[in-house]
């Protein structure tokens, strides 16, 4: 439960970045923006490899 809030806070502020890019035309938060989007996907891939890896252990 808690990684899930965890990821959902993390793409919210991103998209938010990205946004404040889109208004203010500043550089640095596309460069926020694309380096938090990029640690919420490896975010979301580690928490489908844990399922995946639960899954597996309860085959076996």
């Amino acid at each position: 439960m808690v990684f899930r809030v965890l990821v959902f806070f993390l793409l919210v502020s991103g998209l938010l970045s990205f946004g404040l890019y889109l208004a203010t035309g500043q550089a640095i938060w596309r460069r926020r923006a694309i380096a938090i989007i990029r640690w919420t996907v490896i975010a979301g891939l580690a928490f489908f490899a844990v399922l995946l890896l639960e899954r597996l252990a309860l085959v076996l």
